[in-house]
């Protein structure tokens, strides 16, 4: 499990196909702290380090994943945001975010206001997917590409947010531009609690 707060926005250095699978190299700092067989998120995907070779680790996905997600489209230089899971003992500063993205986004409009940034995205919308939860409310939670975010002025396909000096330098939310496709994640508890909701209608 995971909270949405991004550790670092980590650089590919390498990436190389296999069948349908895609290894994904990428150096960050705190590389030496990992160890095969960890999880960690990258731009919100749940992957497991396979290997680490001085200063860089890899991670595979397979094909589904990189179906469902933006992974496919990463180039040598693309920067990815990572977190490691959550201690049981850490603080939930996010919200709670499970590293399983439920579909990719399109980046409409990048708005400076001051000093911050609104972001505006656009995704495919299906009705019945929504019934389950797949879906943004106002105030609620939000995963773009791993940072978990406040939705702003949601409609049936789109929502914007608020991002601060901080997150655009230390994301990859300063490489976003208009067009941009990016990760989502749903919020769990939306999703449980529609799932309820459908039980008992």
């Amino acid at each position: 499990m995971f909270s949405g707060i991004v550790e670092e926005a980590a650089t590919v250095v390498a990436l190389n196909k296999d069948q349908g699978n895609l290894h994904i190299t990428l150096r960050c700092s705190f590389t030496g702290e990992l160890k095969v067989d960890q999880s960690v998120s990258h731009n919100g995907v749940c992957l497991t380090v396979v290997s680490i070779e001085e200063d860089a680790y890899t991670v595979t996905a397979i094909r589904e994943t990189l179906e469902r997600s933006n992974l496919g489209l990463l180039e040598i230089g693309s920067k990815v945001n990572l977190e490691r899971s959550m201690p049981l003992n850490g603080r939930l500063d996010g919200h709670i975010v499970q590293g399983h993205v439920d579909q990719t986004a399109v980046c409409r409009e990048v708005k400076e206001a001051g000093g911050s940034w609104y972001y505006t995205f656009e995704y495919k919308f299906d009705r019945e997917m929504a019934k389950k939860g797949y879906m943004t409310v106002d105030k609620g939670s939000v995963t773009v590409n791993g940072v978990s975010l406040t939705v702003v002025e949601p409609t049936d396909n789109s929502f914007k947010v608020a991002i601060i000096p901080y997150t655009y330098q230390y994301t990859n939310f300063h490489q976003i531009r208009e067009g941009s496709v990016v990760n989502l994640e749903f919020d769990i508890i939306g999703k449980y609690i529609s799932r309820i909701a459908a039980l008992n209608s």
